[in-house]
């Protein structure tokens, strides 16, 4: 091995999915913009990753020692016991409790990231005996698109214990097509320029979004008295896109970050990753100019980032 070289390495698991039944309930405060306060968690589904970091392990890369490596099928088996051990009712709470096994299993561990993607069931809605509908307490069906996922991120302190260093929750998948009250209007003509102006027009946009808190503890707090929860989130966000008349994706993403700062004093950034698949007209009714259709776009589209952070004067005193 050449003196000069450096190295940068993990190792780990992916992909490790689990379906726990009958976990701890979850319940929230509402918000005006939701009709979520909680969940049963009769069905929690997910896909689990775990990944290690630290030179503990290079000797197995360059002498073929493997005398510090964990192998990854164990830390799959420790993903899918403990989702039967974990007594708490998030997903993050459950990447919080097998991260910190892991570290207390492994003290060869130095930094771990364990993330989870969710694998989304909701409850069927069943007749309910009297003429009316009710969500099943047993059947669920796995047809949403988009989904919540977190990541957290531990290292050892001095005498060894895990600390958080890092989150990161998130939606992501999410389609929603607003069919009037959105613009695009007076963006720089000139010669490349062919996309006429439009003072109304559908639009399609895939999003998946992203937020961090001020205070992990909020986070990972057994109350939940300020957890927020991806459905509130989802929610405030489709509540935004239906109710505002928008100049373009950039301002429609803005006025969503802006009103969740707002809503979740405990958040201190969101970030959105914005796709613009927005249809072509194709033929207006003579007769009722609301009725329309429209043809699948090019297959390019506009992507659109906005991170915001809460300013110190934003801070919650």
């Amino acid at each position: 091995m050449s003196s000069g070289q450096r190295y940068e390495i993990s190792y780990g698991k992916l992909h490790v999915p689990h379906y726990r039944a009958y976990a701890r309930p979850l319940s929230v405060a509402p918000i005006p913009e939701s009709r979520f306060s909680g969940r049963g968690n009769q069905l929690v589904a997910l896909e689990v990753d775990v990944e290690v970091f630290g030179d503990n392990f290079l000797p197995a890369y360059i002498q073929g020692d493997n005398s510090m490596v964990v192998a990854t099928d164990s830390m799959k088996n420790i993903v899918l016991r403990q989702a039967l051990e974990y007594g708490g009712a998030t997903l993050e709470g459950y990447l919080a409790h097998v991260g910190r096994y892991l570290f207390a299993s492994y003290p060869q561990m130095q930094a771990l990231r364990v993330s989870a993607r969710e694998m989304p069931f909701d409850a069927v809605a069943v007749p309910d005996g009297t003429g009316g509908f009710v969500p099943s307490e047993t059947l669920f069906s796995n047809n949403r698109v988009d989904r919540a996922l977190a990541a957290l991120d531990f290292a050892r302190d001095e005498a060894g214990d895990a600390v958080l260093t890092g989150h990161r929750c998130g939606l992501v998948g999410m389609r929603l097509l607003k069919v009037t009250g959105s613009a695009f209007t007076r963006f720089v003509r000139d010669a490349h320029t062919t996309l006429p102006e439009r003072g109304d027009r559908p639009l399609y946009v895939f999003m998946d979004l992203a937020w961090t808190y001020t205070d992990p503890a909020d986070l990972l707090a057994a109350g939940h008295e300020r957890y927020v929860p991806a459905e509130q989130v989802r929610d405030l966000v489709c509540a935004t896109f239906a109710e505002f008349v928008s100049e373009s994706i950039q301002h429609l993403v803005h006025e969503m970050g802006t009103r969740l700062l707002v809503r979740f004093p405990q958040l201190a950034s969101v970030s959105f990753d914005a796709q613009n698949h927005t249809p072509d007209p194709l033929a207006v009714s003579e007769s009722d100019p609301r009725q329309k259709v429209y043809a699948a776009p090019f297959p390019a589209y506009g992507n659109i980032k906005l991170t915001m952070r809460r300013g110190e004067s934003d801070a919650e005193e």
